[in-house]
């Protein structure tokens, strides 16, 4: 589902969707007019590029579980698996783990310790949101060369799930420290970047890499193409004629789609979206309590879920039995005659604000402030580019931003946008209660209070309206079985583009 995809996700749209088409139709004689059931290669169209490949960079997962891998993975009952570890071992103080021997980045660069300690050092030190998770590791010690032990500052039993999450990709520490890796992606997975074979803007192919740990037979493809299609039409063009072999898509394309017998199409939940109140320092425009309390009140999520038929309205970040979700928290339920005595409680400040807009999040972002604009609050939606919008609407610059927090656990959540020091708080402010809530919670470990003390966190989040208006979106992905088969959503949950790569094989296999 494009057009509503998160505003944190690296979606670097086409210039020219003819151009791209026309390379897919085969005007280059490149490897996209190829029989895909005989020629072993996998064409997936997710829209764009990523701004950055760098770890610890917005990539959404269908790009970045081509070329990388994690430490750990989940799997589809939420339990962490091995994946570039093998075991491990944690404690309030420390995680130990034991790294899996005998595997090479793709350029050779062996995986081992000190590669490990390179990478978390880097994302940890970003200013992505992913930083703020994993802020507790004070240090890292490479044991020895498949040991690697990471020195905590506060207990965090949900850290081996947020290195499961697509914030941890594992690149090759050779690439991080050039800068190369920005642009040119070096991991562990079973698909190396061939850039002879990419055309800039419209393919970017990766080839199987001989030197993969787990061999040729754990994946049904030899090369997988990612194409940059941003016009739904065209896309599912491509699609039925086999020019590309999956794609993610709208409910608009649903009636072409079922009526071809060969395209297939499946949904899962993906996407959490929800404004975010930027400006709340001292006299910033959403410093009073009462303020970010109106602007809640006066936005209506229902008229979101009308504009995105799969998006639904929630109360709050987290699903019922997921951690840190709270019975207690019954959200802002639309309601214009409360926000506006909220807005004269505060003495009708004037609040004027800017929010910075993609393509695929302007007209929510639109709705938005036509729904402000009726209490007074003023917002102006700025257009941008994909690359400005991703290193721009969350830095401070603009006082209201709409996001999507993919944050697994209220820990990481808590860390990652609420904390004084969060990446995602340019304001750098939080209330004594949260601080004091939030403490108590992290100080509890993995305890059978923890749960308990975690819901009251996010009650103190809901109760200041530093965010609100959560609605939950699907990601909807369709293929052409005559070209792939086994096409089912990764185990990792609350992704985008999530496909299990290295499940998919060839028709007629």
């Amino acid at each position: 589902m494009r057009s509503s995809k998160n505003s944190t996700k690296p979606k670097a749209l086409a210039l020219a969707s003819v151009a791209a088409v026309m390379v897919l139709a085969g005007c280059s004689g490149n490897a996209a007019s190829q029989d895909k059931s005989t020629s072993g290669t996998l064409a997936a169209n997710w829209g764009g590029f990523p701004e950055s490949w760098a770890p610890g960079a917005e990539m959404e997962a269908g790009y970045m579980r081509v070329p990388y891998e994690n430490l750990v993975a989940l799997n589809g009952q939420g339990e962490i698996i091995p994946v570039l570890a093998t075991k491990w071992e944690q404690t309030d103080e420390a995680l130990t783990l034991t790294l899996r021997e005998g595997v090479t980045f793709h350029d050779g660069t062996p995986f081992d310790a000190e590669a490990v300690k390179v990478n978390l050092e880097s994302i940890r030190d970003s200013k992505t949101a992913y930083a703020g998770p994993l802020k507790v590791i004070e240090s890292v010690d490479a044991v020895d060369a498949h040991t690697v032990r990471l020195n905590l500052s506060e207990p965090t039993p949900s850290l081996l799930t947020q290195l499961s999450t697509r914030g941890a990709p594992m690149g090759s520490p050779k690439a991080i420290k050039a800068g190369t890796i920005a642009q040119t992606p070096v991991g562990t997975g079973p698909w190396a970047y061939d850039a002879k074979s990419s055309t800039k803007g419209t393919r970017m192919t990766f080839t199987y890499y001989d030197g993969y740990w787990d061999g040729a037979d754990s994946v049904g493809f030899q090369t997988v193409e990612l194409y940059a299609i941003p016009e739904d039409n065209a896309a599912t063009g491509a699609l039925a004629t086999g020019e590309i072999s999956l794609t993610d898509t709208e409910t608009t394309q649903f009636g072409r789609i079922e009526s071809n017998a060969s395209l297939k199409h499946l949904s899962y939940p993906a996407i959490r979206n929800n404004p975010m109140f930027f400006d709340r320092g001292e006299g910033g425009a959403f410093e009073d309590v009462r303020v970010r309390q109106a602007a809640c009140y006066a936005l209506n999520t229902e008229e979101i879920a009308k504009l995105e038929p799969d998006f639904k309205v929630r109360s709050q970040h987290f699903s019922e039995g997921e951690p840190g979700y709270n019975p207690d928290v019954t959200g802002y339920t639309h309601d214009l005659a409360k926000a506006k005595a909220l807005m004269a409680e505060a003495g009708d400040p004037e609040v004027e604000v800017e929010m910075l807009a993609a393509p695929f999040n302007e007209k929510q972002m639109q709705v938005y402030a036509e729904q402000l604009g009726k209490i007074g609050i003023k917002v102006s939606v700025q257009p941008a580019a994909p690359p400005q919008y991703f290193s721009q609407w969350n830095s401070g610059r603009y006082g209201l931003g709409l996001g999507s927090n993919d944050e697994l656990t209220p820990y990481d959540w808590y860390q990652a946008w609420f904390a004084e020091e969060a990446p995602g708080n340019p304001a750098h402010v939080e209330s004594a209660e949260l601080k004091k809530a939030a403490d108590a919670a992290i100080a509890a470990g993995a305890s059978d209070e923890a749960d308990a003390l975690w819901q009251d966190v996010t009650k103190i989040i809901s109760d200041e309206a530093l965010t609100c208006a959560h609605v939950a979106g699907e990601e909807l992905i369709a293929w052409n079985t005559k070209v792939v088969t086994d096409v089912k959503p990764s185990t990792q949950p609350w992704e985008t583009n999530a496909i299990d790569y290295k499940a998919l094989r060839p028709a007629g296999e």
